[in-house]
């Protein structure tokens, strides 16, 4: 092996064992989603979320909607049974993606997630909505035991592996790019 082979060799492995480091280390500085209540609710024999986030836009995000970046925003949601003997049983595991892009031709912004999606006019009615998540059926209410304790979990965050490959280097050398909640979490008895 020659000597330029080894020392590429070399860089390669310290830049494989940092990456991870440094991705940690920018999330630890990421611009936080405040959350500012969460809680299930029984509607029509399921458990629904509804949660309340306090979204805003930085001007970097802004700008890339602007030239065209779409941005994808994932809502995690967590209900598990907490157990003494091993490990917590974890119940539900969902995650549902926003896709928000902007038009420049119609001016207007478009929130799509799933099959569905709707129009805005400004980028504060598209925050309004990320903030807020209203009825969202997660379980039946069959399923959950009456009078058991179960854990819950909720978080909005920006998913940078979405992003192109140029912006997802951008994100691990910028704070700009990490935006995202705390898990906030809650203890639940049906």
């Amino acid at each position: 092996m020659s000597p330029t082979n080894r020392s590429l060799g070399l860089l390669w492995l310290i830049a494989s064992l940092c990456l991870p480091l440094m991705s940690w280390v920018l999330a630890a500085h990421a611009d936080t989603i405040p959350v500012k209540s969460a809680e299930l609710r029984i509607e029509d024999e399921s458990y629904v979320l509804n949660a309340q986030f306090d979204v805003a836009f930085n001007p970097t995000l802004e700008e890339a909607l602007q030239k065209g970046v779409s941005l994808y925003f994932v809502l995690e949601f967590e209900l598990s049974r907490p157990r003494w003997y091993w490990l917590d049983e974890k119940l539900i595991q969902q995650a549902v993606q926003y896709r928000i892009s902007h038009s420049p031709l119609t001016r207007q912004y478009r929130v799509a997630t799933g099959l569905l999606s709707q129009q805005f006019d400004s980028l504060e009615e598209v925050e309004h909505l990320l903030s807020r998540v209203v009825s969202r059926p997660v379980i039946a209410v069959d399923v959950l035991t009456k009078g058991a304790r179960y854990e819950a979990a909720v978080r909005l965050r920006l998913d940078v592996t979405q992003l192109p490959k140029p912006f997802q280097i951008n994100a691990l050398a910028s704070r700009d790019w990490s935006m995202q909640s705390e898990w906030y979490r809650w203890s639940f008895t049906p």
